[in-house]
């Protein structure tokens, strides 16, 4: 049982940190504008994302504008939504994974085959996590870089944006999660007096056509 609850409690943060990954790829907050000036009254603060930008007016009105061209982007943000992208769909792959090897399911018959199959999911998962990783610091390298870049104009410094912090939550939550779905697996397979119980009910006895219990029952 114990195992079993290792499982669920990975697979909901899973879960979790697959919504905050995807809410992080749509959201157009990965650059916003950095105050650096003196004047505290701003006439507008700049969002730049993955796919659009958005110009907010100090009167509250915002206007957004999808990217037109693909190859017009840089490099970076080319990479970053591949990455991005690529991570939700195999997110999508091992949440089917896992719950095909989750002892809570009967997608498998229990055994050392459906330990494996969970531990492919909760892998899959920690990959994903990873994954995500490598565009959110590489966003955040070159934010950095370019903000203590004396070269580069004031007007153009960014600071790091909500979806980061939202991406950086989201991966540590499907690294932990994996592991956890990875530990409940490697205890199912090693440790089979902690797996989730299955309970077989007897098939009963069926009458015969003459009201009486048929004999071959007793046998």
């Amino acid at each position: 049982m114990g195992s079993a609850a290792l499982e669920i409690l990975g697979l909901v943060l899973c879960l979790v940190g697959w919504l905050g990954l995807i809410l992080a790829c749509g959201l157009p907050m990965w650059q916003v504008t950095a105050f650096l000036d003196h004047n505290i009254v701003t006439a507008q603060t700049t969002w730049k994302g993955l796919w659009m930008s958005c110009v907010v007016q100090s009167t509250g009105h915002m206007q957004c504008k999808v990217y037109d061209s693909v190859l017009a982007l840089s490099a970076e943000v080319q990479a970053a939504r591949a990455l991005t992208v690529g991570a939700v769909l195999l997110a999508l792959v091992a949440l089917f994974v896992t719950l095909t090897g989750a002892q809570c399911t009967t997608c498998v018959a229990p055994g050392p085959t459906k330990a494996r199959v969970a531990l492919t999911g909760g892998a899959l998962y920690a990959l994903c996590g990873l994954l995500a990783l490598v565009p959110l610091c590489w966003f955040a390298n070159i934010v950095v870089r370019e903000f203590y870049d004396p070269t580069v104009p004031v007007s153009q410094k960014h600071e790091l944006g909500a979806a980061l912090y939202i991406g950086w939550a989201a991966s540590a939550l499907l690294m932990c999660g994996g592991g956890l779905v990875c530990c409940g697996a490697w205890v199912c397979a090693c440790r089979p007096e902690f797996s989730y119980p299955v309970k077989y009910s007897a098939a009963p006895r069926r009458p015969a056509a003459s009201g009486d219990y048929d004999k071959k029952n007793y046998v």
